[in-house]
């Protein structure tokens, strides 16, 4: 595929490090948002940097400060001991 929107498959394998297959799964899965064009699949470049981990929306990031948030309730003075270290 040549157009600059859009990433193959391949190319996404490639770039996640693992196998076009494994890529496939997860599009039919839904993990990886892509449309069908034709009988093969093209993932929008908007959603290669959300895939890679580069953005996160505000539903990640609250899930991100809970999980802060518990984790220095429950182990703060381990990590202010660790922190010492």
């Amino acid at each position: 595929m040549k157009n600059k929107d859009y990433v193959s498959i391949q190319d996404m394998a490639r770039v996640l490090g693992i196998s076009r297959i494994a890529v496939y799964r997860k599009v039919k899965k839904g993990q990886i948002k892509a449309i069908r064009i034709g009988r093969s699949f093209a993932i929008p470049k908007k959603y290669v940097d959300h895939i890679m981990g580069k953005t996160l929306d505000e539903k990640d990031r609250n899930e991100i400060d809970k999980a802060v948030s518990r984790t220095v309730k429950e182990y703060g003075e381990v990590l202010k001991l660790l922190g010492r270290d």
